[in-house]
């Protein structure tokens, strides 16, 4: 069981917050306007975070909730009056709106607010309050209402027809790597969300003011007759059970991790059983023997190593599975919210915390692997820094890092190994 910090406010949190997650889940609905019901500079704030970490216009409107509107009225006025100026402009196929700790605590009924403007503009509704939970639950959270307002039921199954739910964790690359590989067993493959064809970095015609690309709302509204449905990440597992209320007849696997050798192996002895065969595509085979190498290759660097993780529980969960697997010891794990399947994890410490905390721990380890925040106490105290999780500002091609299954648990161990490596080389010329 994870220790929660002692200490009575987070000084410099890892966390980030929930209307975050649900503004990433809606960018990957195609030609979808996230819209914000808060004030301008939490917009703003989130816009140009995540501009800066994918290098990418990022689309999102706002309520702009001021000291006026935020007294007299109840979110009708601003919600309609926003929904106008966006269909004025442009004409999006959906309208998924969130909502931040100030429209929370007023006590906005966000759902009247949306059935007000429901012949004008197709809305998807979703409470996200920012005191509360972090960027994992508002991305899982706005799965679940997308399921719930836009997902007609359905009794028949279309057998060549998949489903995945990725958790805020998995980067672009890793959702269309995860699609193809399902491809491959003879699916349809579709993500909800599906940021793989949105927030991937590729050069459009133009900049658009709508998200450029993922799943369509039509495809949406079809989802209860996939045949398969995987959820990915304790933090999404809901959603798999939200989707089953839609058609009781689908086959739910549900993927703690995907992460090394055995989780990887979990994944494709499900899916070889799935389909009764003995064997997955040779390509699959050949990268489960590339990662068998590069287990090998890198095992006496890393297992020599002692790390600190600081990253959303999902993410962690799947960078120590990975990494242990190469004989690294886990000193301490610090994250944001309590998962009950960290302690599955042979580390020293588990705990709840902030920055400080990890600070706490690098005197005895070697590198820590965290988002770039972590950079100023990593430099302070001579440690290495794996950059993972939101954000990484100075990091370019963040979309395209790949950690999952066979092929991304290689480039994750080959990365590691040679991070330690030049650390080390640094730290001896110092000397």
């Amino acid at each position: 069981m994870e220790a929660i910090s002692k200490k009575p406010l987070q000084l410099n949190p890892i966390k980030l917050s929930q209307p975050m997650g649900a503004m990433l889940c809606f960018l990957g609905i195609k030609n979808c306007m996230p819209l914000m019901h808060g004030a301008q500079g939490c917009a703003s704030f989130t816009k140009v975070f995540f501009t800066r970490h994918f290098n990418d216009p990022i689309a999102v409107q706002t309520t702009a909730v001021n000291n006026i509107t935020a007294v007299i009225d109840g979110g009708d006025y601003a919600i309609s009056e926003s929904i106008k100026n966006i269909t004025a402009k442009v004409k999006p196929d959906l309208v998924g709106l969130f909502t931040t700790g100030l429209t929370e605590t007023k006590g906005d009924d966000i759902k009247g607010a949306s059935s007000l403007v429901k012949d004008i503009q197709q809305m998807v509704y979703v409470n996200t309050p920012d005191f509360e939970g972090s960027i994992e639950s508002g991305f899982a959270k706005s799965i679940e209402a997308i399921i719930e307002q836009l997902v007609e039921r359905a009794n028949e199954l279309d057998s060549n027809k998949a489903l995945i739910i990725p958790n805020v964790n998995l980067k672009p690359i890793e959702v269309e790597k995860i699609k193809d590989t399902i491809a491959l067993f003879a699916y349809e493959v579709f993500s909800l969300p599906d940021i793989s064809e949105s927030l991937d970095g590729h050069l459009g015609l133009k900049q658009g003011a709508l998200s450029s690309g993922g799943i369509s709302v039509e495809d949406i509204r079809k989802l209860a007759n996939s045949s398969l449905v995987i959820t990915i990440g304790k933090s999404v597992q809901k959603c798999g059970e939200k989707i089953l209320e839609k058609n009781a007849n689908i086959n739910l696997f549900h993927f703690d991790s995907l992460g090394g050798l055995e989780d990887s192996d979990k994944f494709f002895k499900r899916l070889c059983s799935l389909k009764n065969i003995s064997q997955p595509h040779p390509s699959i085979v050949r990268w489960r023997k590339r990662l068998q190498d590069a287990l090998l290759d890198t095992h006496f660097t890393i297992g020599s190593a002692k790390v600190v993780i600081a990253l959303e529980p999902d993410q962690a969960l799947s960078v120590a599975n990975t990494i242990m697997e190469a004989g690294a010891t886990i000193k301490a794990i610090v994250t944001t919210h309590r998962n009950d399947l960290l302690d599955s994890i042979p580390c020293e410490n588990l705990l709840i915390g902030d920055f400080e905390d990890v600070e706490s721990f690098l005197h005895e380890s070697d590198i820590v692997i965290s988002n770039f925040h972590a950079e100023r106490i990593a430099i302070n105290h001579k440690k290495a820094l794996l950059v993972r999780g939101f954000p990484d500002f100075e990091g370019l091609g963040n979309q395209l890092k790949n950690d999952l299954l066979y092929e991304g648990s290689s480039y994750l161990l080959f990365e590691l190994a040679n991070l330690i490596n030049h650390h080390k080389l640094g730290v001896s010329h110092e000397h």
